[in-house]
């Protein structure tokens, strides 16, 4: 797939206009970059979509979404809602020109994906179509890709199917978190995204449909987190890292189970039976299908994260872990 824009090219200022009406929507931090660069930007933005207030942390504080509080500080309209039935008629009300989504949390259908003249356009944190769906970023981390990226392309009713307006690439670094290459895709993404919709409002955007087999990227649940000791040690370092910081990997010690925060194959030392930790000349390991994997920050239930050196120190000095 080759790049429908120059991502180098500079982007002149054009006359009002020019300027496309744009409604956003989008709900978690990563979205945040995307708003603000927008916002920044020659288009004005009409409303902002997002999810409805939901309860955070322990006390279960009714809290608005990162989009939400971004939007709010800019002084932009804010339209919540989980399901879109309900606000689809205030939203074609807008008259905008163009649909602008970035993670919102739920899918556009007709007739609201037809009523922006210019419809909807939808920056997705892979290169399509490998990782179509919720969790791209997670899913191409566990899988072990070297590299991903981000795309905008033209929303249609297919999940992430729709024809491709840009792409950038990005290395997946060897010790990246999920949270970390997300951070780092969402700021990326959001020059991107910009540079796009600039394109459209001059008509020089390029659609390119998308090339290869699809593969698709569900949404991370707890299981996910769980680990297989008898899989080979890369393999659960980069589960560990796919799934942090949600859902969190973990295992099971003694009946209590253990959050992984940080891992790494301890390359040079000798195999350990699968399941089994124990410490190593002051390493913490365990045993996988080949070499060990070095534990270095867990947290165990109930307690603070900790060094796995000093998880260990509290228990026997060896403990067989169940998968």
């Amino acid at each position: 797939m080759t790049d429908a824009l120059d991502t180098d090219a500079p982007v002149t200022d054009a006359p009002d206009t020019d300027a496309l009406r744009l409604v956003f929507a989008g709900s978690p931090a990563a979205a945040v970059p995307s708003l603000r660069a927008l916002a920044a930007g020659r288009h004005p933005i009409a409303a902002v979509l997002t999810r409805e207030d939901s309860p955070q942390g322990r006390r279960r504080i009714l809290t608005p979404t990162p989009v939400a509080r971004a939007a709010e500080e800019l002084g932009l309209r804010v339209i919540r809602a989980d399901r879109l039935a309900p606000v689809t008629d205030e939203l074609i009300a807008l008259d905008a020109d163009l649909g602008v989504v970035v993670a919102y949390g739920a899918l556009i259908r007709e007739p609201l994906l037809s009523a922006p003249r210019l419809g909807w356009i939808n920056l997705h944190f892979s290169l399509l179509p490998r990782w179509r769906g919720a969790a791209p970023v997670q899913r191409a981390i566990i899988a072990g890709d070297d590299r991903t990226g981000s795309s905008v392309f033209r929303l249609e009713p297919e999940l992430d199917a729709g024809p491709i307006l840009g792409v950038e690439l990005q290395a997946v670094g060897r010790h990246s978190t999920a949270g970390q290459l997300l951070d780092s895709l969402a700021t990326s993404g959001a020059g991107l995204l910009t540079r796009v919709v600039d394109a459209l409002a001059d008509g020089t955007a390029v659609a390119d449909e998308q090339q290869g087999a699809p593969t698709f990227a569900p949404k991370l649940t707890i299981e996910d987190g769980r680990i297989d000791w008898t899989r080979p040690a890369a393999e659960i370092a980069a589960r560990i890292r796919g799934v942090t910081p949600e859902p969190g990997a973990f295992t099971e010690v003694g009946g209590d189970r253990v959050k992984i925060l940080a891992a790494a194959p301890a390359t040079g030392l000798a195999p350990l039976r699968a399941g089994v930790v124990e410490s190593r000349g002051g390493r913490v390991v365990a045993g996988t299908a080949d070499v060990p994997l070095e534990l270095i920050e867990v947290q165990p239930a109930g307690r603070r994260a900790m060094p796995a050196a000093d998880w260990l120190r509290g228990r026997t000095g060896r403990e067989t872990v169940a998968g």
